[in-house]
């Protein structure tokens, strides 16, 4: 087929020799313009010539001759180039389609990438392995390909492939993970912790708030770390991140025979966390408080069999069962008389107490609910009450049956926790003294730190405290103080105010009065007449240098903290709201609201087992309020070392608290 030139040319429709009276041929104009835009123009025949042209005698000829051959062949090339036009035209708005398609994915991976960035690589390890587990359950994989596939996860190298194993199918991602076959063991321990309580999920009194603090300075630290809750009704879940329900059921032991449980599971501070909920023992954590009732015992002694039950189930093998008071102490004696040749031969367990005043004393038979022998753990070296012999002593049973026991105490030593601190366990600490060890509350650095605390007006550091002076009269311009650098200004944060507290706090307020000092009290009470005791102080104060808040606000105490010269506190045993150990922190004295007098005060007993921060705390602990006021007043630069020495302290849950917690898991793993 001939080819059109891209250009104008003329092409003579009759030639002079086919007719005997030659008209003025028309002629047809063909032109190529460009690629956007074919014109075919042709000249319009009048209507006399047509009618004789279809008279002609030479009409066959016509057609006949080479001339209406290229106009013919004129006609098909400018119909075949505008249909590739056509073609062209839909080809490149379907590449336009696509070339936007593949904008809004690189857009949408950017995002993806920018949100991968920001989520925590622990959260997003403990997605996968949570996926895992929940395979195990749906009868996907067995016990073992489950714990080296875990093994796998926990492989740094495949640490850089989370995200994309996350959006694979559960087939696809046990392809994935059985191809990677290469594995190097994780340098840290498998913990596993079994407890009624984690911050912000449960929290009742200390333990909520130290096992979210310790476990998450343990998985800092290159440990695996998960945890096991029961399912509360009264559980926040706003914080869990990736909850989820696990629709296959698992079976545990309690009263003679199997009940079924239901898991969910998700993701907290980047810490793997399993709710178990019971099913036919529904009734057990569907209530409005975690604590504090007659079946207390039948309650936490189901969810640690549960717990145990849960564990040989899914084929794990942790390093470290870490059990808490006595609510999951019973997994002490049924870790080492049931469960220890259920492929947990390697598992150790350790046991730490906030405290022993609480023990649980319960009838021997009661301990048949579990599984466990009466007559084997009703005995003086066993679970035996060491003062009513005819009760079993849940706590004492944790102690005995566990490798290693942790004392939470920022002040007491190991020595006095034996000897006055027991509750009636003090035989039987002695006994097994050689297990026990103290560590110390710590506190969350990633929340209170004056360098990047964003409720601070202005940050500062301990090389650079000019941002503390802006705390200071932000803090007295909002409580409507006189803003005098030079006034020293005393923060007093209780969260419960009783009798005693009352009648210090009114003393305090006289000495206040006498030395000319900015007085901020926050606190609440439970007692209706105390409240109307600080109501009533706050209208007689009214316009004089001092300030109440009669309720805990959380966030304006940053800001206390950071504008406050002296924080007094009720008790430097503080775990809950770790009043002196966010004052060293913000640059406060931390003075204890009884040391009113002037007198040295020797408060730690610095014997055996002491704390770091217990040796440390007699700083302060042995200055009274006038003598902290005196000392800044007429030693400013003595003064002002002695607190920045204070803020260079690390007092966090990765400092002391850790060592002391990765020693006890080094040593039981040893055993």
């Amino acid at each position: 087929m001939a080819v059109l030139p891209n250009s104008l040319f003329h092409l003579p429709l009759f030639s002079p020799k086919l007719t005997k009276n030659p008209i003025r041929a028309p002629v047809v104009r063909l032109r190529l313009e460009d690629h956007d835009n074919f014109e075919f123009t042709q000249v319009c025949m009048n209507d006399s010539f047509l009618a004789d042209l279809s008279t002609s005698t030479s009409e066959l000829e016509l057609r006949s001759s080479e001339v209406w051959k290229l106009f013919t062949e004129a006609q098909q090339n400018i119909m075949y180039l505008n249909k590739q036009r056509i073609m062209a035209l839909e080809e490149l708005n379907k590449a336009k389609k696509e070339i936007e398609t593949l904008h809004q994915r690189i857009e949408s991976l950017e995002a993806g990438k920018h949100e991968t960035t920001r989520r925590d690589d622990s959260s997003v390890l403990w997605q996968l392995l949570l996926r895992l587990d929940s395979m195990v359950l749906a009868g996907m994989i067995d016990r073992t390909n489950a714990c080296d596939l875990r093994r796998l996860v926990m492989n740094t190298k495949v640490n850089e492939n989370f995200m994309s194993l996350l959006l694979m199918r559960d087939d696809e991602l046990l392809a994935e993970l059985n191809r990677l076959s290469e594995q190097n063991k994780r340098s840290g321990f498998h913990i596993v912790h079994i407890c009624t309580e984690m911050e912000p999920l449960a929290a009742v009194g200390s333990l909520g708030s130290y096992v979210t603090g310790v476990s998450c300075a343990s998985q800092r630290k290159g440990n695996l770390v998960e945890v096991i809750l029961p399912k509360y009704k009264s559980l926040d879940l706003s914080d869990v991140q990736g909850l989820q329900e696990i629709h296959s059921k698992f079976y545990s032991y309690f009263y003679g025979q199997l009940h079924g449980n239901k898991l969910w599971t998700g993701v907290v501070h980047g810490i793997g966390v399993t709710f178990i909920q019971p099913l036919d023992y529904s009734s057990l954590f569907d209530r409005e408080m975690i604590y504090g009732y007659s079946d207390d015992f039948e309650r936490f002694t189901y969810f640690s069999r549960a717990s145990l039950d849960y564990l040989v189930k899914l084929g794990k093998h942790p390093d470290v069962l870490h059990i808490h008071n006595w609510e999951t102490a019973i997994i002490g004696p049924l870790f080492w008389d049931i469960f220890v040749n259920q492929g947990l031969t390697a598992t150790r367990i350790l046991l730490t107490c906030q405290g022993f005043d609480s023990q649980c004393l319960e009838q021997p038979e009661k301990l048949e609910l579990c599984g466990l022998d009466p007559s084997r753990l009703h005995r003086p070296d066993r679970l035996q009450d060491n003062a009513k012999s005819y009760l079993v002593n849940v706590l004492k049973g944790g102690v005995i049956y566990s490798n290693k026991v942790v004392v939470m105490s920022s002040i007491n030593s190991k020595g006095r926790i034996i000897r006055s601190l027991g509750h009636g366990l003090e035989p039987t600490l002695s006994t097994h003294k050689d297990k026990l060890v103290v560590a110390p509350y710590g506190l969350d650095h990633t929340v209170w730190d004056p360098s990047t605390d964003e409720l601070l007006p202005q940050n500062y550091s301990v090389n650079d405290l000019k941002g503390k002076s802006i705390c200071k009269a932000s803090l007295q311009r909002q409580m409507g103080l006189s803003e005098d650098a030079s006034s020293t200004l005393v923060g007093c944060i209780f969260f419960e105010i009783s009798d005693v507290d009352l009648e210090n706090l009114i003393a305090l307020l006289q000495i206040a009065e006498l030395s000319g000092l900015q007085f901020l009290f926050m606190g609440v009470s439970k007692l209706p007449r105390i409240n109307s005791v600080l109501q009533s102080l706050n209208e007689e104060l009214e316009g004089k240098n001092m300030r109440f808040i009669n309720k805990y606000d959380e966030a304006f105490s940053h800001l206390l903290f950071g504008g406050s010269d002296i924080i007094l506190c009720h008790s430097y045993e503080d775990p809950v709201l770790q009043v002196p150990l966010k004052a060293i922190r913000y640059g406060a004295a931390p003075i204890l609201a009884t040391s009113i007098e002037k007198r040295v005060r020797h408060f730690a007993e610095l014997d055996f087992g002491s704390t770091q921060f217990a040796q440390y705390i007699s700083t302060f602990s042995n200055m009274s309020l006038l003598q902290a006021v005196d000392e800044i007043r007429n030693k400013p630069s003595e003064w002002n070392q002695k607190i920045k020495e204070a803020m260079l302290k690390d007092f966090s849950w990765d400092a002391e608290c850790y060592d002391v917690h990765i020693s006890a898991y080094e040593s039981i793993k040893n055993l």
